[in-house]
Formats: structure tokens, sequence, C-alpha cells
């Protein structure tokens, strides 16, 4: 299959590699030349150092190709998806598959991303989720990955598991496209949560209450608007929320770790240097939670940390002082 990347970050650069080693023709575009000149020249990309890009990847500046691409995977940061969804207008056609590798929401209208290239592409059965829990590094080196791809269509969902679908990297398919993408969206929230905890001092117990209450909070909200409980117990939700709680190459934990140890929201993402999803996801699920009545105490909490500069440990002891209840 002949298949371009649009957006070139590190999890855009992994999966193209990726998709190159299954034999398909790929083509990995940026949008800045001198982006492509430096990763060409040193065949490697920075934020993934030792990995080698294959011969058989293409690195193009330009849309160039774009039009007469069979599936075409879109990874940019959640608040760019709509700008570079744009770009494609008038060049794919409308057989190509739109797969979105990103996860997150739209901060302006709490859209899921999948939505957002509807909306400016059309065609919504021709557009796919590929979430789960994948680490760029990871995934690049070629480390055994489970992912899951949802869409509306059995037919969409499986050509892009074939796309995908290697000995290293095995893929489910799924039909419940609002929950894949919710899991994919919210799980951040909940890192960003550990990784302040982790900040404070606090121990494996109150990371395990987070990440089991956290997973239940992102299910609420996810039945809420139309996805099924059963996929925030897969791959795409608590496979991914384990991973981005617990693993050192993650951004949302890692700024979580800095939030807690003292700086504030704005310091923490410019010290992990890169999109911190979370950050605007944590946003997006605050309104839309109130818009759906849905009661999610560590999305509120975190919201007010990271948009009103409330005091962590101010928000846990709030968490931990809530009416005693059943457990649901």
């Amino acid at each position: 299959m002949k298949i371009s990347v649009l957006g070139s970050g590190s999890w855009g650069v992994a999966l193209a590699k990726l998709l190159a080693s299954n034999a398909h023709e790929v083509t990995l575009h940026f949008l800045r030349k001198k982006h492509a000149e430096v990763v060409s020249a040193e065949n490697e990309y920075h934020s993934l150092p030792g990995i080698k890009l294959p011969e058989e990847l293409t690195l193009c500046d330009s849309l160039d190709g774009l039009g007469g691409a069979d599936i075409v995977v879109l990874s940019p940061p959640s608040y760019a998806m709509r700008w570079n969804a744009a770009l494609l207008k008038g060049i794919v056609s409308d057989s190509t598959v739109l797969v979105t590798a990103s996860k997150g929401i739209e901060k302006e209208t709490g859209l899921r991303l999948s939505q957002v290239i509807e909306s400016e592409l059309g065609g919504a059965e021709r557009i796919s989720v590929l979430s789960g829990p994948s680490h760029a590094e990871e995934v690049g080196r070629g480390v055994p990955t489970g992912c899951v791809v949802a869409a509306r269509t059995a037919k969409t969902a499986e050509m892009v598991q074939d796309a995908f679908m290697n000995c290293d990297f095995r893929v489910y398919t799924s039909d419940d496209i609002i929950g894949v993408e919710l899991c994919g969206a919210l799980k951040n929230i909940i890192a960003i949560a550990v990784g302040i905890c982790d900040g404070l001092g606090y121990g494996d117990n109150t990371k395990a209450m987070l990440m089991t209450r956290g997973l239940y909070e992102m299910s609420l909200l996810g039945e809420a608007m139309g996805g099924r409980r059963e996929t925030f117990s897969g791959l795409a939700g608590v496979g991914d929320l384990i991973v981005t709680c617990t693993s050192e190459h993650s951004r949302n934990r890692n700024a979580g770790l800095n939030i807690g140890r003292g700086m504030t929201t704005e310091q923490a993402m410019d010290a992990v240097g890169a999109v911190v999803e979370g950050y605007y996801a944590a946003a997006a699920a605050f309104e839309l939670a109130q818009k759906a009545g849905v009661e999610m105490p560590i999305v509120n909490e975190l919201y007010g940390i990271m948009y009103k500069g409330k005091d962590p440990r101010i928000a846990t002891a709030q968490l931990m002082g809530r009416e005693k209840r059943w457990e649901q």
C-alpha cells in the first residue's frame, strides 16, 4: 500500500518506520524544510536517538504524493489536528482511509480528533483511530507492542490493522471509536495526577488509588458520551493508562512530577520540552463532564491545579475528605 504520515514528531516518525518495515511505500511529510533536512542528514529523529530510519522510507518537505495515498496517518498534537486536516482538502481522494494516531480532545470545541477530521474532510466511514499503550521510543526499537484500531466499519478497521500489524506490533480491531478515542485522551489527565503524587512524595498506594478511581471516572464520561464501558478495560483504556502513569517516557507523568516538586504548570510543561496532551484534555474533560452531568473529582482537582493554581496538597486533602460511599 501507499501510505503517507503527516505529523513528524517522534510518534509519526516511529509509525512511519514501522509501516516502512512492513514493505509499504511510505512517505513521512515534514512541514518545515529545515526539519526534514536535519532528519535526512542524521538518518534519525532527535527524540529517538539511536533509532535509524530505513532507506525505504521517503522524507518529504511538502504535501507532494498525499493525493495518491491509500492511507494517510495524522499524528500532530491535538491542538494542530484541525489545521493539519484542513491541509488535505482538495488533495486526498474520498476513498483514502484516514487514521488519527494522536490522543487528545480539541480544547475549543470538545470534539474528539476523529470528529475534527470529519468536520474538515467528511467521510466518517473511512476515518479510524489507532490507540493503546505505545511509546514511540519503544515502537521505534521494535519492542513488542499491542494496540487497537477503531472504526465505524469493519472494512476500514481491518485495512488499517493489516497495514500496521507485524510480529512486533499486534493490532486488534474495535467498532467503539468513541470509547477508544476517549481512552487515549483521558488517560493523559490521570497520568499527570499520578506524576504529581510522585512529586509530592506519596507512595505506591496513592498511585494505585488514583489509577483505579481515574479509570472509573474515564469510563463514566466515556459511557455518557456513547462509548462502551468494556473498552476502558482493554488496551486503549487500562493498558494505555498503566504505561502512561508509570513510564519514564511519559510526558504527562513527567509534567505532573514537576508540578508535585513545586513548579508552576507553565514551568512544568516547559521542562518537559514537548507537548503535554493532558493539559489540554483536562480543560476539555472538565467542560464535557459538566455538560454531561458526570462526577469526575480527580479531573476537577487536576483542572484546579493546572488552570487555577490550586495547591496539590490541598487538592489531595479534598479528594481524600470526600463523603464516604460504596465503591462502584
